[in-house]
């Protein structure tokens, strides 16, 4: 089976990458990524000289290019991890946002539906939900009520796939993810922010009082997830991909911490950003039922593997953190209009 994986040099893209040229020999991997900041052709050096793998660069947006991936090499299957993904970016640029996640999808789908593809895998997001209260889980039917224009951008992605099932019978289908961490994580999302600042003994970020809860996953495991629904997704349907690991950002911290042996008078609250969903929880009871889906790596273990990984990859760290990503990071903390306290106890 040839697989079409766009977004392959990015952190979730690239682990699905590896894990599957490690743990299914009759699978081939095409990666279409256009290498923005978030992709790195590091990632994927264990699998670079694999036969069953091949790169080409070029724009899920641009037709030509993804036409041109598809005559070349003619994927049986495609799975579209390829998107812009950080929600503070969003708020600052939209664009760029509509253009990959929205016309993106939808060009890929086209070039899909002409080419004959027999599976084509959406991944997405638990954002698209919203935020929840104390109480309750997102379940593959929840409304959807995306708050920022990074989810409403992955909403709408995935409305476009779900309307190539229901008008043209094409065999596209939905999985929605809680929050990813483990190695090769782009350092702007909470987790390598937290460890990477931690070994430089710089202040930790936290935006708002630190109670925001997300579920956390290791990227592995999403990765092994998104292979079963390759096997066994039904087309036109929504699938959950969680773990169950519930922890406020202030829990996560704190772990980091612990386990890196830095004091907690490195956290720092900061400026909350606008539309911050205060909490996710995903109910994944559709894929236990139907895949014998279970979670199998605690995060505690999880964390402890992603921090030694980035401690022993000084220089993949230092070939991420370039002036433009200095220049951000002082924009998304340093610069914010206020700090509103410092946790010492």
């Amino acid at each position: 089976m040839k697989v079409l994986v766009t977004g392959g040099a990015g952190f979730i893209g690239s682990s699905f990458i590896r894990y599957v040229l490690r743990n299914r020999e009759d699978i081939e991997i095409v990666n279409f990524d256009k290498l923005t900041y978030a992709g790195n052709l590091r990632n994927l050096e264990e699998v670079s000289t694999d036969p069953r793998y091949a790169f080409v660069r070029g724009d899920i947006a641009e037709p030509d290019h993804v036409g041109a991936v598809f005559q070349q090499h003619h994927p049986e299957v495609v799975v579209n991890f390829a998107a812009e993904t950080h929600v503070d970016r969003s708020i600052e640029d939209t664009t760029p946002f509509l253009r990959t996640n929205v016309a993106g999808t939808q060009c890929l789908l086209e070039q899909s539906r002409r080419s004959g593809i027999t599976k084509f895998i959406q991944i997405s997001t638990d954002e698209v939900y919203g935020s929840l209260g104390t109480q309750g889980a997102f379940r593959e039917d929840t409304p959807l009520d995306p708050s920022s224009p990074y989810s409403a951008s992955k909403a709408s992605a995935d409305i476009w796939t779900l309307s190539y099932f229901k008008t043209f019978g094409f065999p596209a289908l939905v999985t929605r993810c809680s929050n990813n961490y483990g190695p090769f994580q782009f350092p702007e999302k909470l987790i390598p922010v937290l460890v990477t600042n931690a070994m430089e003994g710089r202040m930790l970020p936290i935006y708002g009082d630190g109670l925001n809860v997300r579920e956390w996953i290791f990227a592995d495991e999403h990765s092994r997830a998104v292979l079963m629904a390759l096997d066994l997704g039904r087309a036109g349907e929504v699938y959950n991909i969680g773990s169950g690991h519930e922890k406020t950002n202030l829990e996560v911290v704190r772990e980091v911490l612990r386990i890196m042996g830095k004091p907690e008078s490195l956290i720092q609250f900061v400026k909350d950003r606008p539309g911050h969903d205060r909490r996710y929880a995903i109910d994944c009871s559709k894929i236990q039922r139907e895949w014998g889906w279970q979670s199998a790596v605690g995060f505690g273990a999880g964390l402890a593997e992603t921090i030694a990984w980035y401690q022993s990859r000084q220089d993949w760290i230092q070939g991420i953190k370039d002036a433009s990503y200095l220049s951000y990071y002082d924009r998304m903390y340093t610069r914010r209009d206020e700090t509103l306290s410092r946790l010492n106890r």
